[in-house]
């Protein structure tokens, strides 16, 4: 019930703090360039962690992974800091990659040395890249991007709002690339089992008006949120914190999340089960026409990503 935490910056600290918070792990180990700052984010964790379940917070070196069952890696460049925050960029977070699989290339080799059986966690942007970029230099295949778990949440809580209902009422999934290229699954998206399109008709709207504002929110959510806030951060956080339980509690859970995947020959987001292995199985939702072709789309966008790094 170990996890390491690579990168003490705003989307680590946050990772932390939800993990804290949840009680996802009896032990966080956290990690940064700046020793200094890691221990001070672990400190002040520490400090608040006896009014919630069971933490050890510690920060540390490589080696202190020793032992981990998952590994979160937030440390690079950010959005803003990478100038990735431009909403008719059709590159979106892939603005990013050049950068950052510098420095994946670096430290994952040092995550597995010291902890070797762990699951490494990509939440770095842009996730599904440098999944890929952590799979090759780990050598092994248990890495998972957190791709579009959080997209997918930013869909449901949309259309919750848009339709006034409870938030865990709707059934709404994103698969693909965690960025602009996202592929959004009306054709399956449900409230308490009722489809999308029948409440719409019943309402008096169409489909394509509510398409374009619930799309244009969800896709550039980061951005907004950055405009207001300079991070993306809690969210994401709150995300990552519940993979490690499931990957640390061998849940077995079903959710829209990156792992490579062979039909590609990327890694890319789909409704997958989720164990203290990792991915388990990656399923095949059905899609309308429209969305298996945005999909083919959205997996080649990665892959010509990938193929300039």
């Amino acid at each position: 019930m170990k996890i390491g935490i690579v990168g003490a910056g705003k989307v680590g600290s946050a990772c932390a703090l939800a993990a804290v918070v949840r009680g996802s792990a009896r032990k966080i180990v956290i990690l940064d360039r700046t020793r200094k700052r890691a221990k001070a984010v672990a400190t002040d964790l520490l400090y608040g962690s006896p009014l919630g379940p069971k933490t050890e917070v510690v920060d540390g070196d490589y080696d202190d992974l020793a032992g981990a069952a998952l590994v979160m890696i937030t440390a690079g460049i950010n959005e803003k800091a990478g100038g990735a925050t431009d909403r008719n960029d059709p590159q979106g977070r892939l603005r990013l990659l050049d950068t950052n699989a510098g420095i994946y290339r670096e430290i994952v080799p040092r995550i597995v040395r010291a902890a070797p059986k762990a699951v490494l966690l990509v939440v770095t942007d842009p996730p599904d890249p440098l999944a890929d970029i952590a799979r090759n230099s780990a050598g092994h295949g248990r890495i998972l991007s957190t791709g579009t778990f959080l997209d997918s949440l930013r869909f449901r809580v949309h259309l919750a709002q848009h339709f006034e209902v409870d938030a865990n009422q709707v059934e709404a999934q994103i698969v693909g690339e965690h960025g602009v290229s996202q592929v959004f699954l009306w054709s399956s998206a449900r409230i308490a089992g009722v489809p999308i399109g029948a409440i719409i008709r019943e309402r008096g709207e169409t489909l394509e008006r509510v398409r374009e504002k619930i799309e244009s929110s969800v896709r550039y959510a980061n951005i907004t949120i950055i405009e207001g806030n300079d991070a993306s951060q809690f969210g994401i956080g709150i995300v990552s914190a519940r993979i490690a339980e499931i990957v640390l509690r061998d849940e077995r859970a079903v959710l829209p999340i990156g792992s490579y995947n062979e039909r590609f020959g990327v890694t890319l987001s789909l409704p997958s089960i989720v164990g203290r292995s990792g991915v388990v199985r990656i399923l095949e939702p059905e899609m309308s026409p429209e969305e298996e072709q945005a999909l083919k789309r959205s997996a080649a966008s990665l892959k010509k990503s990938e193929d300039g790094t």
